[in-house]
């Protein structure tokens, strides 16, 4: 019995880091991409591509445009037909 009670305080506390990690991540490319959108002609669809790139690479160029040799990942991303996916 006691095995199993602390078998699931281990889960437990390794799925509250887990969440924590993941929404500590999101907070931050939500606000990262909310800077680099603020100007784009198309916010919606900026934010979505800004979205998956910031979860792939970690990071955001700052500004609303250029500066992507500050995040190498995010600048090489390219969509099916080989133009930059990431805004």
């Amino acid at each position: 019995m006691k095995i199993v009670i602390a078998t699931l305080l281990i889960l437990t506390l390794v799925a509250a880091t887990f969440v924590d990690t993941t929404i500590a991540g999101s907070e931050f490319c939500n606000s990262k991409c909310s800077v680099r959108c603020s100007k784009a002609g198309f916010n919606d669809r900026c934010l979505k591509y800004c979205g998956i790139c910031c979860e792939d690479c970690h990071c955001v160029p700052s500004g609303t445009s250029g500066n992507k040799d500050e995040c190498p990942c995010y600048r090489d991303k390219t969509n099916s037909k080989g133009k930059p996916k990431c805004p």
